[in-house]
Order: structure tokens, then sequence, then C-alpha cells
């Protein structure tokens, strides 16, 4: 079984500044780590090769830096890894980026399952997994929580969309974007970490994903979305009062104040 993990290397969230003026957030500021929800996705791809044997390979679009992410991937547990950097790819919003990766997946050829987690912390859209799918034009399950089941053709998950778990059957090849519930990630060994140094990853460029991806749909040129500036709301403090005059004149006071507030029409 060949497996696809896509990876995103993101700030450490709890030491990035944010930049109020400018209005971004100032990626300089602290060191970068994989994903939390992509260790989950990685995590369930090595499950499966230990369950039905393959091969698992982490996918990520970044810069040259990137390779460290990957690099830890495999050292918890994937077999290789393919870092697509080019600088034509920088300011890539969702739409772009899952261009790009479905790109690298079809120049990677054959694969039987794409695994993703559900969301990344620095963007918390969710998009890109589902995106990817369509641009592969594969069947795709988001927000899988549980693997049932794992068939020579099939895989069996259960999705949890609101309040609702549903119990759903994808036949390959397709894409799954998994939860942070699923499992919990090894950490690696001393072992893995070492041979990971010594592992050569698979680049590509916008050149090599000639016939796959144009320059037009990727990078800025590719994106519709374009965020001007990034606002951190003010925090709020609740106003409470307490009626201390008894029941009947709660009531009354508090009518009069729903009634201030137009909150009774």
């Amino acid at each position: 079984m060949k497996i696809l993990v896509l990876i995103k290397q993101v700030p450490d969230m709890e030491k990035v500044k944010f930049d109020s003026e400018k209005g971004v957030i100032d990626r300089k500021s602290a060191g970068t780590e994989i994903n939390p929800f992509d260790l989950n996705a990685l995590e369930a791809a090595v499950q499966i090769k230990e369950k039905v044997g393959g091969e698992v390979i982490a996918l990520t679009m970044g810069p040259p830096t990137a390779e460290s992410a990957l690099k830890e991937a495999i050292s918890r547990g994937a077999d290789n890894g393919i870092l697509v950097s080019d600088r034509v790819f920088g300011g890539s919003d969702t739409k772009a980026t899952s261009a790009t990766l479905s790109a690298a997946i079809k120049k990677f050829g054959e694969f039987d399952l794409v695994i993703a987690g559900e969301k990344t912390v620095d963007g918390d859209t969710g998009q890109v997994g589902p995106e990817t799918a369509e641009m592969l034009e594969v069947p795709h399950v988001s927000f899988v929580t549980e693997i049932i089941e794992i068939e020579e053709k099939s895989i069996t998950l259960v999705s949890e969309i609101w309040e609702g778990s549903y119990l759903k059957k994808m036949m390959y090849p397709g894409l799954i974007t998994v939860t942070k519930s699923i499992n919990a990630p090894r950490l690696p060994s001393f072992k893995m970490k070492m041979q990971a140094k010594k592992a050569q990853l698979i680049s590509y460029s916008l050149e090599d994903l000639n016939g796959f991806l144009a320059e037009v749909d990727t990078g800025f040129k590719g994106s519709p979305t374009k965020v001007k500036k990034i606002v951190v709301p003010e925090d709020t403090l609740r106003e409470c009062k307490i009626f201390r005059d008894g029941f009947d004149k709660a009531i009354e006071d508090l009518y009069s104040v729903m009634n201030e507030k137009n909150l009774l029409n």
C-alpha cells in the first residue's frame, strides 16, 4: 500500500509574536514545528503500514528549510519525503497550495491513500485536504476519528461532523483528513533520528512539475484569496449584576434591562 502524508511546517504558536501594526504574524519570532494535526495523520499512516505493509511518503510544500520537517517525519516512521519548493510558490492561499500539492502527487505517480491533518494551526481553514482531493479527482472523507477496517480495495472509517458520527467506506485511491482524537503520535527514537539525518529526499520545483502545474495557478498569481490584515480582537469582560431586593423586584428589573436592549422585540 502506498500512502502519502501531507505535512506543513508551522511556527510554534505558543511562542510566535504578532505584529499588530502590520497586522501579520511574525514568523521569524519563533521556531518551527510540524503542524500538530499532521503528526496524527503521519501516525495513522504508519499504523496502517504496520498492519498491512506498504510505503509511507511525507509530502510538504515550503522553503528549503522545510527539509527538517520531512526528516522528522522519517524519524517518526515515514519511509521518505518529498519537498515541493520554489520561490514562485510563496504567497499561496489554500487553492494555490492545493493545486501545487495535487500536481506533486500526480508527478509522484500512483498512490492508494493520501492522509492529512484536518487543519493547520496557523491557518485553521481545513480546506487544503478536501481541495487537494477535488483536484486529484478522488473521493475524500474529512474529520476521521477512527479507522475501522483496511481492505485491499477500500478503507472503512468513522467521520465525526458536528454532533453526528458517520460510518463511511471509501474506495482507493482516496484522501482522508484526521482529527487529533484518532491517535497519539509516537516519539522518534534516537536511532531513527540518526537514520533520518542521512535520508535522501525527493525535491520538486516548478520546472519539475511541468505538465502538471502552471505558474499562473500557484503562488500569488494563483491565489484568489488576499489577506490584507489580521486583527486580534481585544479581550472583553462580561458585566454582571446581582439582584438582592427579592424575586419579584429582580424580575421587574430584569424585564426593564431586556426591554432597554430590545431583547423582547
